[in-house]
């Protein structure tokens, strides 16, 4: 264990996969008891049907050093978050730190088709797996964070500055989804300000998931051979990325200053100097705006 966030106590809802599970991880590494929530056991899926698990999280985070407890809850589920703040407090306290990566509403996308044409039923759904389970876990979870002064940090998806403007051939419904967690890191940091607390919203680049890998049927090992199908994405990151600047991000005494806003993981690498498992330093959001979506030939020199 590398020690910066020796004693204290975390909370990764959502932390199956992607992101969330590598920052749990990371979180373990760094010396923090990690609790990982989600739908997704080895001995029952959620809708996502994926093969992942909470049990397969801690399992990393104890083989990086770390403890911890997987729980399984449904953040949807007002009671059960009631539960789990309960057991929270009752074993430890309080939390220093709340991860909020909930989502698993990819099955529900229909990329390109206005909302008109999109399944209302889809969209609705992805409205409560984005807004109402992250409003649900905020109202049960954040009396815990304000004794110990803590950190709140929601994943989305795109830099507050990139979601500014909608892109032609997305998904509405996934937009929002997404754009509406920048809006509510803004009013979380108001709320918790007053009491010496942190929210901030947290945006991987172009993540290299357990999904993702097999969308283009390579491995963490073999990426770049994903390349000759999607030349862009020579500028992806590992999973890892996003746990270790957002241990650095928890370990900074400084914190605050990032109050409200959304920062993303190529940003936070430059200021507290990490890199990805590669030894490079990709900067998506950068190289998406600047050369992927100008139309220029992939090229990440400069951008990682």
């Amino acid at each position: 264990m590398s020690g910066e966030l020796a004693g204290k106590v975390a909370l990764v809802a959502g932390g199956t996969r992607g992101a969330s599970r590598a920052i749990a991880v990371e979180l373990g590494r760094a010396g923090a008891y990690v609790y990982v929530t989600g739908r997704s056991t080895r001995h029952q899926r959620s809708e996502v049907d994926r093969p992942e698990s909470i049990e397969d999280t801690l399992d990393l985070v104890k083989a990086a050093g770390g403890d911890g407890c997987a729980l399984r809850v449904d953040h949807l589920v007002p009671d059960e978050v009631a539960e789990l703040a309960n057991r929270v407090k009752a074993e430890h306290g309080g939390l220093d730190l709340l991860i909020d990566g909930i989502w698993g509403g990819d099955r529900y996308l229909e990329w390109g088709k206005p909302i008109w044409e999109h399944s209302l039923d889809a969209s609705l759904r992805m409205m409560r797996l984005s807004l109402d389970a992250h409003l649900i876990t905020s109202h049960h979870l954040f009396p815990l964070v304000l004794d110990r002064r803590g950190l709140v940090i929601e994943l989305t998806d795109g830099t507050a500055e990139y979601n500014r403007k909608y892109r032609e051939g997305t998904s509405l419904p996934y937009y929002l989804a997404k754009a509406a967690i920048n809006v509510l890191a803004v009013g979380e940091a108001a709320e918790l300000a007053k009491h010496g607390c942190t929210a901030i919203a947290f945006t991987p680049g172009w993540l290299r998931s357990e999904a993702m890998l097999e969308i283009f049927g390579v491995t963490e090992e073999n990426w770049r051979d994903a390349t000759e199908r999607e030349p862009h994405f020579v500028i992806s990151e590992s999973p890892v990325y996003s746990g270790r600047t957002v241990v650095a991000l928890a370990a900074d005494p400084d914190r605050h200053r990032w109050n409200g806003q959304t920062v993303s993981s190529g940003q936070l690498a430059k200021i507290y100097d990490i890199n990805d498992v590669d030894g490079s330093r990709p900067d998506a959001w950068r190289y998406i705006q600047e050369v992927q979506e100008p139309g220029h030939p992939a090229n990440a020199a400069g951008y990682r």
